[in-house]
């Protein structure tokens, strides 16, 4: 199945890292055999900073696919290719029959603070999916910032790119993960208003331990909602209390969002299946 036909019907997606050691690899495959009950439309496979998991993402994915018969998408980054390289990773991953590329401007490696586009490269993601566009056979989604991109001045900016994006050929638009419904709906109006027709799927991440708390606050500025945050003081460290918040959190976004008539969910496990498919189940939005 190609992307742009995922959510066709109401569906749900999971996103993956590759694992470092081969233990981790057989845990992974371990919790997506478990997500695998809930029959995902597509798996995700990330892309590691400065393209640090190129192979690793390729393999991962054949792996998904072959494995569990559940289509990879794969993430590829502007960083550190140049044209002639990408075309040369989009002819071997259309041979291997992966053929759905979530397309992104990606981040600066490791150490580097701004991003600088490669010799000969792209320096903006509707760049890279122009060029994607141009070689067929392929399906491409773009990823959408609710709470806007950390280098857009504004978040109306920020959509005239994502306008960029589905203009150049994205046809589908996976959010990044937002903590409060109110700024998926703002964006999803603003992107009507902007002329984008895609489907927009939202992306959901139950916030469960106190270091993923911490590292979304300090890498990516997320704000924890009042009530939340105080629930979440109010636990005192207790990790299974802190996880039950998380998990009920999500559980009503989901279901609020689902009477907004959104087509599906995409969600950010971090390799671990128990928080979302309490969700899922919590929900109910597969029955």
């Amino acid at each position: 199945m190609q992307i742009r036909n995922a959510f066709d019907k109401f569906a749900v997606s999971f996103e993956v890292f590759p694992p470092k050691t081969e233990t981790g690899i057989d845990n992974l495959f371990y919790e997506l055999s478990l997500l695998k009950k809930f029959n995902p439309a597509y798996v995700s496979v990330t892309y590691g900073a400065g393209g640090s998991t190129r192979e690793k993402t390729i393999d991962l994915s054949m792996k998904i696919k072959e494995s569990l018969s559940i289509e990879p998408l794969m993430h590829f980054t502007c960083v550190g290719n140049s044209k002639s390289e990408v075309a040369e990773h989009l002819e071997k991953v259309k041979t291997l029959g992966l053929t759905n590329i979530l397309a992104l401007r990606g981040d600066p490696p490791a150490g580097s603070a701004d991003f600088i586009p490669a010799a000969d490269g792209f320096a903006y993601a509707s760049e890279l999916i122009k060029f994607i566009k141009s070689k067929n056979g392929f399906s491409i989604a773009a990823a959408g910032y609710p709470e806007k991109h950390p280098d857009a001045p504004s978040i109306e900016e920020d959509i005239r790119h994502l306008k960029e994006k589905t203009d150049a050929g994205a046809e589908i638009i996976i959010t990044q993960l937002f903590l409060e419904n109110d700024k998926f709906l703002r964006f999803r109006d603003l992107c009507v208003k902007e002329k984008i027709s895609v489907k927009i799927i939202p992306g959901i991440m139950p916030v469960v331990t106190l270091p993923q708390i911490e590292r979304m606050v300090n890498l990516s500025g997320v704000i924890l909602p009042r009530k939340m945050d105080a629930d979440i003081k109010n636990a005192d460290g207790d990790a299974e209390k802190i996880f039950q918040i998380g998990v009920d959190y999500a559980s009503t976004q989901v279901e609020n969002l689902m009477k907004e008539g959104v087509p599906g969910f995409h969600f950010y496990p971090l390799n671990k299946a128990r928080a979302i498919s309490e969700v899922i189940e919590n929900s109910g939005i597969l029955k």
